[in-house]
Order: structure tokens, then C-alpha cells, then sequence
């Protein structure tokens, strides 16, 4: 399928051919027809874009924040690697798509094979989209007018925080695609309407809806319009769909409105408010999100879960279904608002220009004979090893940014690479020289080619990704964790047990050269270990806390160390106790101590900390043994003490990244992968779980 893409790396807006997405269970399959491009939102993307790197610092001092902390933590060129890593990443632009549903996914009620839907999908051909963000379109709506629809909601949703009553007197300033179909929404309200812009094409479209408009340049004061059209009383609601860097709109906004009105933001504009404007007025100010309630919330958006209507009685596919009722019933009337109809393939006459483009509203029209394919050729080439072959499955930061950074430069064969949405894994086999790009995880375990299934998803698939692998005999590596709880990791051990696949996760630091000299220093002698990860802050609502998605960060992060005390004490872990910070810590904490006791008589210490300083060193180890102690700085310094003609080791920071999938590489050609003991690997995974449990219990937990 065919799909435009923005980079930020080089600026380049292309149309690009990428395997079609495949309906994930809660999403529908649509086949677009139109899409709406949003120009302001577009323009913004495209135009970052193709600034220069100074520029982009400028345009976003907080990520400059963050690099220079990660600069001091790891060194110069891994975080330059990482910054460049990051602008490669092809970005999908749009999000105002009607189309046909051509599959719907478990769970999904509402819709059906054939439906004309309009949703917040991409310019594709084919997207898949949750079904809270996708609504019925009414017959008599055409494509075209129904691609209004999210663009609609979000002036919409603003209207709804500004909360106008009939015969009010609501003010919009910016009268650009938004702020038309906001005013026009706001009169069919019985509202009456005052608008300005600076173009006069938008004035006369705004004066054919019944608004009052106006251009300010042309000689008219925008507060004192304002004041004269309302006897002097001002505008009992504002709504700010501008976009400009200026403090000038939101003091305007302020000087217009009566007492006690209220101001709405949608668009962006400077925010430097004077508390005298809106204290002498007690004003109301409130900042708009997008299409509405259930924006950015995973839970309503992602897994289905609507809220209650007699609760939250506008939500955004609520939103989107009142768009389209208002285009249907005529009392938003969008036909004239459409500047260019253009096919897809033409899609540089929209983006070539877009800085300056006057359009306002442009449509993208889409061949509807296009065939849902799921696998494209990248690469055309011949595999030259008969064994060892690789399906990566997952195209995510840790594959883009660590897993085939550290292949570069051996002799792995990649013949497929597995994507969600395919945008992702068609980027990276395009740079690294993969063979093909799939959204088709079966086609990977079909293939017999494939000896080596390397899985780098959402930790929630990891567990029956894992299964499927091995019960068609492929030799599998997944990334930490290899389960979420004890019944994934029984179906995984049934399956081991009947396949002929041997098994690895991804517990790199052991192979490390820092933890490599540590453990030729101490061997196998009974020690001490005390590992502390200054992990840093997640936001909350990021998907790694979710027990049922990212198993929280004991079990999908910590479990890294619980490892790392097995391998250096050679000895299984007995049982472990785990405290956590805070009076009623819950099961997703991320500021834990975890207490293990191994079976040789070792202890260990694991501190799992999120609420440390940036600055300091993410990771480090400190080892207690035979009267020598070792000390681990971060992966990139080791000191030692009493270790007779060692002192210090000292490199680039090393995980041991590299070293473990050169081994991978190298052990898939014998026919295995096994470079950690089986019984190694359910143990540390155990040993996770039962931390969890541990806090849940407030006692030790012994290891099964």
C-alpha cells in the first residue's frame, strides 16, 4: 500500500510503499477513499521538518534538556547515535480518513465488513483504527464532506469547554479550517458569532455562514469590534483557533471578553498572560484537548473501555458522530471549504508548497481497486547462509536503536522484519539492508527459511509470540521479560518441552566485558552483590507500567539484574523479599529493593530506583567477595580493590549488546542459541514474579 510519510531528518515529505497494516483485535481494517489534509497541523510538521538542527533545538529546548543529561550519563556519540536514530524515524502524517471497513478485529461489535466509516486514520490506503475513533457515516454525507469529520470535533470538543448558551455572544479568532466549521458550529448553536483573520478569502466564506467577520488589518481594532457589536458589554466566550508565537491574541482575548467570561484555546499561541486583564475580569481561561474526553487515554482508546454516557456524555467518537450529524441534517455546511479534490499519487501538489499554500481545505482522493497486500520486497537479495536465518519481529526504539546498531558488521541474515503498522520495519530494512517488510507474523513462522525468531514487541506478546515460535520448532530470542505472569510462562514451558527450538532471552549485561572481568576476578566463591539501577522517572501513564501490558518495571526491567546476581554467583536464586517505597506501595512500583538469597549461600541486593537524578549514573555494581570488592561504574568504568594486578577497566559504555547477538549470530549456524542455561532463565523469570508477590505479601518468597 502506499502511504505519505514526513522525515525529520531530512525533510523530505514522500509517498511511500509499505506493507498493509493487520487488524488488531478492538480495530477495524479500513480502506480509505478520501482524507482530509490538515493544513496547520501538517504544515507545522512538515515545515520542523525541513528546518536545520539548531533550528529544531530551538523549536524544543526540553529535549535539548534531555540530551545534554544523557550526554553526561553515557557519553557524547551514543547520545548523538540516539538523537540521529530518532530523526530517522519516518513520521505518518494525517489523521481525517473515510474509508471502507474491510476486517474487523476480536471484540469489535459495532461495525461490520462494508461500513463507510470516517476516523482519525492516517493518509494510507489502508489504516487500522480503534473503534473508539471511528464513527458511521449517514448516507447523504458524501466522502468528501465526511473527511470534515475529526478535524470538525476538534473545534467541536472547544466549543464544549466554552459552554455557550443560545443568544451569547461568542468570539473566534482565526478563521482558518477550524475556526470556519467552529463559528459555523457556534451559529447553528444560536449563537451570534464575531470572527477575524487575516486573510479576506476567509472573510468572505465566514460572512456566507452568518458571522459576523472582519479582517484586522483593515483598519478595524479587534477589542474595540468587539465592544461595539456587544453595546459595550464584550463577548461572553472567546475560542482561539489561531496559530502564531505572539502574546497579542490571548491579551486581545482577554480585553474583548465581559466579566467573568470565557476563553478557549485550540490553536497555538504565546501564552504569557497578564494576571491584571484576567483578574480585574475574573476570567476563565481553559486549554482544549484535541477531538475530546477519551483523548490520549490507552484505556478508552486502545482496549475499548468507553465511558459512561450518563457520566461523560461527549466523548471524541461522541464528538465525531455530532459532526456528522450537523454535516447531514445541513447545519454545517462544508462543500465550499474544500479547495482541491487531488489523487494520492499527486500528493506533492498539497506538500511541495505547503508553507505557503492558501488553500483550506484540501482532499485526498484514493484508488479504490489498490489490493491489501501484507509483505513487501525491500531488498532484493540472496540469502548467503543456509542456516542462521532471522525473522525480527518488532520495529520499535529497542530494534532501532540497539539491537541492529549492534548486528551491524556481522553476517546476520535478516529476511524479514515484522511491524505493527509497517511504517517502522519498512525504514529500517530500507537502512539496514533487510530483505523484506511484513505486518504478517505468520508469514514469518510459515517460512522455512527462518531458523531464528528474534521478538522485540510490547512485552505483553511476548509470551505467546514465544509460543507460536517454538511450537514450529524455530529457535526463539526474545527481549525481556519472556512472561507477565505464571500461566504465559507454563504455556511456554509446555512448548519447549516439545519443540525442537532452544530458547534465549535477552539478558545482555552478563555478557558485558565489565561483567565478564568481574566474574573471572571472583568465580564461583559465595559474594555479596549490590546492583542499583537509577532508572529514571516513566510517566505513569506510559504503557510499561500497565501490569497487563508492560508487566510494570520489577518485572520488565528489573529482572535484567536478578540475572546478572545468577551469572556472577553461579548459583540459582532460593527465594526473594521486595520493599517498595511509600506507605501503600502498588504492584507497578518503580522504587523497589529486592532482597535475593541464592542457593550457594550468596546474597544480593537489587535497587530499582525511579526517583533519582538524571545526572547521575544509570547503572551500578558492586561486588563483595574473598576480600576483594569490584566496583562497576554505568558499563563504562571498573574499579577493583584487593584484585592483585587488576585495578581498573575502563571502555566506551558497553552493555554487552554487542557481544551477546554476535554470539547469537555465530551459535545459530550450530543449530542452537543456548547461551544461558534453560533452567537459568525460568528461574530469574520466577524470581520476578515472585518479587511482585513478595510486596504483595509482605514476606520471603521461595523459588519454586
Amino acid at each position: 500500500m502506499k502511504q505519505i510519510l514526513q522525515s525529520f531528518k531530512t525533510g523530505v515529505t514522500e509517498l511511500a510503499e509499505l506493507p498493509a497494516p493487520k487488524v488488531k483485535g478492538g480495530q477495524v481494517l479500513i480502506q480509505t477513499t478520501r482524507s482530509l489534509v490538515s493544513l496547520g497541523t501538517e504544515r507545522m510538521l512538515v515545515e520542523f521538518g525541513k528546518a536545520s538542527l539548531i533550528q529544531k533545538a530551538r523549536q524544543q529546548p526540553d529535549k535539548v534538556k534531555m540530551v545534554l543529561d544523557k550526554i553526561k550519563t553515557e557519553g557524547l556519540m551514543p547520545t548523538i547515535e540516539t538523537v540521529f536514530n530518532k530523526l530517522e524515524q519516518p513520521l505518518p502524517l494525517g489523521y481525517c480518513n473515510v474509508g471502507k471497513v474491510v476486517a474487523v478485529g476480536k471484540g469489535v461489535t459495532d461495525f461490520k465488513v462494508g461500513d463507510r466509516v470516517a476516523s482519525n486514520g492516517q493518509h494510507a490506503e489502508f489504516v487500522s483504527v480503534p473503534q473508539n475513533l471511528v464513527a458511521h457515516i449517514p448516507d447523504n454525507i458524501t466522502d468528501e464532506e465526511a473527511a470534515f469529520t475529526v478535524i470538525g470535533s476538534i473545534g467541536l470538543q472547544g466549543i464544549r469547554l466554552v459552554n455557550p448558551t443560545m443568544g451569547e455572544t461568542i468570539v473566534v479568532i482565526g478563521l482558518g479550517l477550524i475556526g470556519l466549521l467552529t463559528a459555523e458550529m457556534l451559529v447553528a448553536n444560536g449563537c451570534k458569532v464575531i470572527g477575524y483573520d487575516l486573510d479576506d478569502k476567509k472573510i468572505e466564506i465566514a460572512k456566507e455562514k452568518g458571522i459576523i467577520a472582519f479582517n484586522p488589518l483593515k483598519g478595524n481594532d479587534p477589542v474595540k469590534f468587539v465592544l461595539e457589536n456587544t453595546n459595550n458589554i464584550g463577548a461572553d466566550g472567546v475560542v482561539i483557533t489561531a496559530s502564531a508565537k505572539t502574546n497579542d491574541i490571548i491579551s486581545q482575548a482577554a480585553q474583548m471578553s465581559r466579566k467573568r467570561g470565557r476563553i478557549t484555546l485550540v490553536g497555538v499561541i504565546g501564552l504569557n498572560i497578564s494576571r491584571a486583564e484576567f483578574y480585574e475580569k475574573e476570567l476563565t481561561f481553559q486549554v482544549s484537548c484535541s477531538y475530546g474526553p477519551g483523548r490520549y487515554d490507552d484505556d478508552y482508546e486502545f482496549k475499548g473501555i468507553d465511558y459512561p454516557l450518563p457520566f461523560v456524555r461527549w466523548t471524541e467518537k461522541r464528538n465525531f458522530e455530532t459532526v456528522l450529524q450537523l454535516i447531514s441534517s445541513g447545519k454545517l455546511g462544508v462543500k465550499n471549504l474544500i479547495s482541491e479534490v487531488v489523487p494520492l499519487e499527486e500528493y506533492d501538489k498539497i506538500y511541495g508548497d505547503i508553507g505557503n499554500s492558501k488553500s483550506i481545505a484540501s482532499i485526498i482522493k484514493y484508488n479504490e481497486d489498490t489490493k491489501l497486500e501484507r509483505t513487501i520486497v525491500v531488498n532484493q537479495k540472496e540469502l548467503q547462509a543456509t542456516k542462521g536465518v532471522i525473522g525480527l519481529v518488532g520495529a520499535g526504539n529497542f530494534t532501532k536503536m540497539t539491537l541492529l546498531p549492534a548486528l551491524k558488521g556481522s553476517d546476520a541474515q535478516i529476511k524479514h522484519i515484522v511491524s505493527s503498522g509497517g511504517v517502522n520495519g519498512t525504514a529500517l530494512a530500507k537502512k539496514h539492508n533487510i530483505a523484506q517488510s511484513t505486518t504478517d507474523y505468520d508469514l514469518v513462522l510459515d517460512d522455512k527459511d527462518v531458523d531464528l525468531v528474534m521478538i522485540t514487541t510490547r512485552h505483553n506478546l511476548h509470551a505467546n509470540m514465544v509460543t507460536k515460535a517454538l511450537d514450529k520448532g524455530k529457535h526463539v530470542f526474545v527481549e525481556k521479560p519472556l512472561a507477565l505472569n505464571h500461566e504465559e510462562l507454563e504455556a511456554i514451558e509446555a512448548s519447549y518441552q516439545k519443540s525442537n527450538g532452544t530458547l534465549m532471552i535477552g539478558f545482555n549485561r552478563r555478557f558485558s566485558p565489565h561483567t565478564q572481568k568481574i566474574k573471572s576476578l571472583v568465580g564461583d566463591a559465595p559474594m555479596n552483590i549490590i546492583a542499583t539501577m537509577n532508572a529514571g522517572a516513566i510517566p505513569p501513564e506510559v504503557w510499561v507500567h500497565d501490569m497487563a501490558v508492560g508487566g510494570g518495571r520489577i518485572i520488565g526491567e528489573a529482572c535484567h539484574y536478578l540475572d546478572l546476581i545468577v551469572y556472577l554467583s553461579g548459583s540459582k536464586i532460593k527465594s526473594v523479599c521486595m520493599n517498595a517505597l511509600g506507605e501503600n506501595p502498588a504492584e507497578n512500583t518503580d522504587n523497589a529493593t529486592i532482597l535475593v538469597k541464592l542457593e550457594n549461600g550468596s546474597t544480593g541486593v537489587v535497587n530499582y530506583f525511579a526517583n533519582g537524578s538524571k545526572s547521575y549514573a544509570k547503572e551500578r555494581l558492586e561486588v563483595f567477595s574473598q576480600e576483594k570488592t569490584l566496583i562497576m561504574d554505568n558499563f563504562i568504568k571498573t574499579s577493583g580493590y584487593g584484585t592483585k594486578g587488576f585495578s581498573k577497566l575502563k571502555t566506551k559504555l558497553d552493555k554487552g549488546h554487542k557481544a551477546q547477538f554476535g554470539a547469537i549470530v555465530e551459535k545459530i549456524k550450530e543449530g542452537d542459541i543456548a547461551l544461558i542455561p534453560y533452567d537459568e532463565l525460568i528461574n530469574v523469570t520466577k524470581a520476578s514474579f515472585a518479587a511482585i508477590q513478595s510486596l504483595k505479601e509482605g514476606k520471603w518468597i521461595e523459588i519454586a
